[in-house]
């Protein structure tokens, strides 16, 4: 008589996929081809352990040997436990699942009963956890014991295991960019959608499904901050314990330490980082389990990211662009940035002079050769512009900064520049000291502009760029326009020209800064990290068109004798500018100018006239001359050249200019 038992190991023997290199592993040892008596195998919950022993145990059945599987979680972790688990069987194949429950019987195994079972047996022991570091050093079992992480299906298999499960053709590819390769996922969503009759578009359609997924993954936290640990690191790209500081306060350390045990987590050089799978569950069970920690959460990380960004340089600037990117998760280019992740090497890093030459060759077979001798000009004159993501066989991705003017004859040959640099003085003028960064070429290792690698390498480069250093204008061009139209619709960058050159339409998107601010655009792009709006700033985010040098003056002139009187400061045309956002802001800039320019040579008496007559001012100039001890003649002159240098320093900090103490 058949028994269930036996029809459930041929449907389970049907239905599996993939797990290639552990299968081979386990018939060589099997065999006796192989030394290797143990093999451990570990990896996330769900990933496929218990169903890749279940086959395993079906294999040594089909080849005549006797095999005992063995779940951790349904026994005493003690040796009688084990023992009695175990019962009368003298197996030479043991299976032993959930081995996480049983740590504190490891060394017991270890060294009482896996030595005493029979020369041709075979264990097969499965985990969360990697096997502990006596398995690995001692030398008797150094030789015996073979190590295997189980990570998730590849597209091949995934689809192998929708087909198998019954899901139809058109229904496997939405499952697959869902599930992303987790087998427990799949397989739920399988079932889900045979339920329905319509594949969820989310993972937050399918609540019944996370939860699974969440109990398999992740065992409750241990505390309130263990749970909002878990929660930053499914919102950033990279968890630091800097960042969790920030987050959980005090338990950092512990938080940091427990995070970086779970299975599911990987332990990088510059931080901690979950499956991409593992992040989307955890961040939609966050997210409908505590919304307004969630969003607290959410501020906390965006504000930790910006202060960064403005405040670092180098690698650590282009991670924090990273991280920042990484928060516009439901964006129009998180496919894009996922499949970079998925290939390994995300550093943007400066261009090489043979990797420039390669970009050169890129432009002249998939732009143009006009274009292409453009490039070769730009970046003999400017080869620091040039970021690359490197990939297997040279460029992932490109993408070239202008940055101007700068007088050069490039900005006068190149056409795409020269329409741009003619747009900004017809409508908003350059003044002097401010600065223009033009992404001008852009390229993945295909050619295309929107090759993932050329969208990640883009939009790295250019939040590097946008945030490290005062600009007037922004600008990217485009000879996709149809693809990069929605991006830019959501970075709120307006088209603002189109120029037809080397016989292909270059499209310019562009943002004038001294209108709408760095500070301004990251506030609006943190609205959008959580509701994905798109389409131009409001109005109300928007600031009046830059002041020229003449009206700056005047307006720095009229707003001096109304710093005691901070309402009359309302319509003052400083409002808005780089001096602050509003009158109170704009007051306190000017007092601390004021301050300032004590570090000046013989700026103490500049500061002191300017404090007596407007800080804090006597009746009269003749009476604040009197208070100096000062001739009123003497007064005048200092009180002159004070205002003209506090204006020529707020000017400089109004377009972005430096100036020095001496």
């Amino acid at each position: 008589m058949v028994r269930l038992g036996d029809v459930m190991d041929d449907v389970r023997w049907q239905g599996f996929v993939g797990r290639g290199e552990q299968v081979v592993a386990f018939d060589e040892a099997l065999a006796g081809r192989s030394p290797h008596r143990v093999l451990f195998v570990h990896g996330a919950g769900g990933v496929g352990k218990t169903t890749l022993l279940l086959h395993l145990r079906s294999r040594a059945q089909r080849a005549g040997r006797t095999a005992v599987y063995l779940d951790g979680s349904e026994m005493d972790p003690s040796p009688e436990g084990f023992v009695q688990a175990v019962g009368a069987h003298t197996a030479p194949v043991l299976l032993v699942d959930g081995y996480e429950h049983l740590t504190p019987i490891d060394g017991w195994l270890r060294r009482d009963l896996v030595p005493t079972l029979p020369a041709d047996g075979v264990v097969v022991i499965a985990g969360r956890n990697p096997p502990g570091a006596a398995w690995r050093s001692d030398l008797g079992w150094r030789g015996l014991v073979a190590v295997h992480m189980l990570v998730n299906l590849d597209d091949a298999d995934s689809a192998a295991l929708l087909e198998r499960a019954g899901v139809a053709a058109p229904d496997r590819e939405p499952i697959m960019r869902l599930g992303r390769g987790h087998p427990l996922a799949l397989a739920l969503l399988a079932d889900a959608t045979a339920n329905n009759g319509a594949v969820p578009r989310t993972l937050a359609e399918a609540p019944d499904l996370i939860s699974a997924l969440i109990a398999s993954l992740v065992q409750e936290a241990p505390s309130d901050a263990h749970l909002a640990g878990l929660g930053t690191c499914a919102k950033v790209l990279l968890t630091t314990e800097d960042l969790l500081r920030r987050t959980v306060g005090d338990d950092a350390p512990r938080v940091w330490e427990w995070l970086r045990d779970r299975p599911f987590i990987t332990v990088r050089p510059h931080g901690l980082t979950p499956h991409d799978l593992t992040r989307t569950v955890l961040d939609a069970e966050f997210e409908r389990r505590f919304p307004d920690r969630y969003r607290e959460l959410h501020r906390v990380i965006h504000d930790y990211v910006v202060t960064g960004l403005h405040n670092s340089a180098g690698t650590h600037r282009q991670l924090l662009a990273q991280q920042l990117a990484q928060l516009h998760r439901q964006g129009p280019f998180s496919t894009q940035f996922r499949a970079v992740a998925a290939d390994g090497n995300t550093a943007v890093v400066p261009a090489r002079p043979e990797e420039l030459a390669d970009a050169v060759e890129l432009i002249g077979r998939h732009v143009g050769a006009r274009s292409a001798e453009l490039a070769r000009g730009w970046f003999a004159e400017r080869p620091a512009g040039g970021s690359v993501v490197r990939a297997e066989g040279g460029i992932g991705g490109f993408c070239y900064h202008v940055l101007g003017p700068a007088g050069s004859t490039m900005e006068n040959q190149d056409p795409i520049v020269r329409e741009i640099h003619a747009h900004i003085a017809r409508t908003a003028p350059l003044r002097p000291g401010e600065q223009v960064d033009i992404s001008r070429f852009l390229l993945g290792r295909d050619g295309a502009q929107s090759d993932p690698y050329a969208v990640f390498t883009g939009s790295i480069s250019s939040i590097v760029e946008w945030c490290g250093r005062p600009l007037a204008w922004a600008f990217i061009v485009s000879v996709e326009p149809e693809f990069w139209g929605p991006f830019f619709d959501y970075l709120a960058f307006r088209e603002v020209l189109e120029v037809t050159f080397d016989g292909r339409r270059h499209v310019v998107y562009g943002n004038d800064w001294r209108r709408f601010p760095v500070g301004a655009w990251l506030e609006l792009m943190y609205e959008r990290e959580q509701s994905g709006g798109t389409g131009p700033p409001p109005d109300s985010m928007q600031l009046p068109a830059p002041l020229g040098r003449a009206a700056f003056d005047t307006a720095v002139r009229a707003a001096l004798p109304n710093l005691c009187r901070p309402d009359r400061l309302a319509g003052s045309r400083l409002v808005g500018t780089r001096l602050g956002a509003d009158p109170a802001a704009v007051r306190t800039a000017l007092r601390t100018a004021v301050g300032e320019l004590a570090g000046l040579p013989r700026g103490d008496r500049l500061r002191a006239v300017l404090h007596r007559t407007y800080l804090s001012p006597a009746p009269t100039q003749e009476a604040a001359a009197e208070v100096l001890g000062l001739p009123f003649s003497t007064y005048r002159r200092h009180l002159a050249k004070a205002v003209d240098e506090l204006v020529e320093r707020l000017w400089a900090r109004e377009t972005g200019q430096e100036l020095g103490g001496d």
